[in-house]
């Protein structure tokens, strides 16, 4: 697993800022990203317990509201 890169990290950064202004996107779907983003950053430092435990939470919120629908 790679550490994302500083375009896929703008993006996330840009489709939030949308969504914010202008509703544009699924929340759900911009919390997978954001989920799936610092998975990856902790997987690239795994010695980091903070981020590992961010990272989790980030997944947690995010299956919850892909389980809500």
């Amino acid at each position: 697993m790679s550490r994302p890169s500083i375009s896929e990290i703008s993006t996330l950064l840009a489709d939030l800022s949308d969504f914010r202004t202008l509703g544009d996107g699924s929340y759900a779907e911009l919390m997978r990203r954001k989920a799936d983003l610092l998975e990856r950053i902790a997987a690239a430092q795994p010695d980091d317990i903070e981020a590992a435990e961010v990272a989790a939470t980030a997944r947690a919120r995010a299956d919850e509201l892909t389980a809500d629908g």
